[in-house]
């Protein structure tokens, strides 16, 4: 595997991490935990996604100059 892969896990699962210091019990009705698993699965990866593009962007941009 490559760099980039590395850059995009590790991404995902900081913000898996920070993302589950969010409290969802006041967004979702009762009984709707698999929707709120769902939504915290999804955030993590969309929010890992952002966070790796731009440490590879910068990587990239920083081996340019």
């Amino acid at each position: 595997m490559n760099y980039k892969t590395y850059i995009y896990i590790v991404s995902v699962l900081l913000s898996t991490f920070a993302i589950s210091g969010i409290n969802f019990s006041n967004v979702f009705r009762k009984n709707k935990v698999v929707e709120a698993k769902i939504l915290v699965v999804l955030l993590s990866i969309a929010l890992g996604y952002l966070v790796g593009t731009f440490a590879i962007t910068f990587i990239e941009c920083s081996k340019i100059i």
